[in-house]
């Protein structure tokens, strides 16, 4: 069973900047479609986020040029740099594995961009 585990979620004033990791185990991330959601108070989950096994990238049009994800092969670790982050970004952040066969989501981390 594949376990994933998000970190790097907190308190951020507007304009900063957080780094958030999705270490992986039982899986490899290369070998998986991994993706990045969020769902903020009293909305519903939505996509942020993507990388394919081929490492084409894609974002959600909200973040595009402010969020980067990226993925580490050897730490098997999936990023997410967010930068110029706005009060709209605050949300419980998921890392989500698609390996086909299955799939996975993490347990979340908090982002709360607020001054």
């Amino acid at each position: 069973q594949v376990q994933l585990v998000e970190s790097g979620g907190g308190l951020v004033q507007p304009g900063g900047s957080l780094r958030l990791s999705c270490a992986a185990s039982g899986g490899i991330v290369s070998s998986a479609t991994m993706g990045w959601y969020r769902q903020g108070p009293d909305k519903q989950r939505e996509w942020v986020a993507v990388i394919v096994r081929n490492g084409d990238i894609n974002y959600a049009d909200s973040v595009k040029g402010r969020f980067t994800i990226s993925r580490d092969n050897a730490k098997n670790t999936v990023y997410l740099q967010m930068s110029s982050l706005k009060p709209e970004d605050t949300a419980v952040y998921y890392c989500h594995g698609n390996w086909r066969a299955f799939t996975s989501w993490g347990q979340g981390t908090q982002v709360t961009v607020s001054s």
